[in-house]
């Protein structure tokens, strides 16, 4: 298991589970698009995240929810450039990382101080992006998806999603190796392109997805996976977030992504505090 990931002179350490703070820059994001009516506004929130525990600070300016409009690479690069410029000048010690599937919008970011990208597709949909991060050795995110925003939950079909999901990553640590590149963080993407059963079966087998040896994290945050089951909404999902969240973290994920990031703290002290007295 990586022990931890250098980039921009910070260590982002896994030695223990990180919480990963979600800001959205959209105005069409599926629980918070639309929050932020300034660049005042995303600096007061990310303060508050930080001072709540949140490790990282992830934004992302272009939605990814099921069905979601694609804007222009111009548009998403616009929405990022102030509010990134910001934070980093604003929070030069705390992670920053941008969430985007565009090797250009990736570049960009890491030119202004980005310290991770975080790409849903796992380089499926720009063949420029492993090489961009290869390029900048900056940690990777790179998640399974099935599908596209746009097509993910129409059908999505496996014999074994599972044994599918690691195939996947295996072939992208391959192509990463070749470029030279190894500062991976493993996401199996939850609500990507998986059914209900999908999600779950994915949730009980993190285990086996840590095997491959390279920190995972879970993105569970007010999904349809909680509010399926418990017929909420995602304004109502805390609870059944936090659940899930829980599991995930003793099924072996080293961050967690939410939009509530006190609640997910206490998650991380309960389960680091089960582990001990074991």
């Amino acid at each position: 298991m990586y022990e931890s990931y250098l980039t921009n002179g910070k260590q982002l350490s896994f030695d223990k589970a990180r919480v990963m703070a979600i800001i959205n820059l959209t105005p069409d994001s599926f629980y918070d698009g639309g929050k932020f009516s300034s660049v005042s506004d995303i600096l007061k929130d990310a303060e508050m995240k930080i001072n709540e525990g949140a490790t990282i600070i992830d934004i992302g300016a272009a939605s990814s929810r099921p069905g979601a409009s694609v804007i222009s690479v111009e548009e998403e690069i616009k929405r990022l450039r102030e509010p990134l410029r910001e934070l980093r000048a604003h929070f030069p010690h705390i992670f920053i990382s941008v969430d985007t599937y565009r090797a250009e919008v990736a570049d960009f970011a890491i030119n202004t101080g980005a310290d991770i990208i975080n790409d849903i597709s796992g380089g499926n949909m720009d063949v420029g992006m492993l090489p961009v991060v290869a390029k900048h050795q900056i940690p990777y995110i790179l998640m399974h998806m099935q599908g596209t925003p746009q097509t993910m939950q129409q059908h999505p079909v496996y014999d074994n999603v599972v044994s599918e999901v690691i195939d996947f990553f295996k072939q992208k640590i391959t192509a990463c190796e070749h470029l030279g590149f190894d500062k991976l963080i493993l996401d199996a993407g939850f609500g990507f392109g998986k059914t209900q059963e999908h999600n779950y079966i994915l949730l009980k087998n993190l285990n086996v997805i840590a095997g491959l040896g390279y920190p995972l994290l879970s993105g569970i945050s007010r999904k349809a996976m909680v509010n399926k089951v418990l017929h909420t909404s995602p304004v109502t999902a805390l609870t059944g977030t936090v659940v899930l969240n829980t599991i995930a973290l003793l099924n072996g994920s080293k961050i967690i992504r939410v939009h509530d990031v006190k609640d997910a703290i206490q998650a991380i002290k309960l389960v680091e505090y089960y582990n001990a007295v074991l």
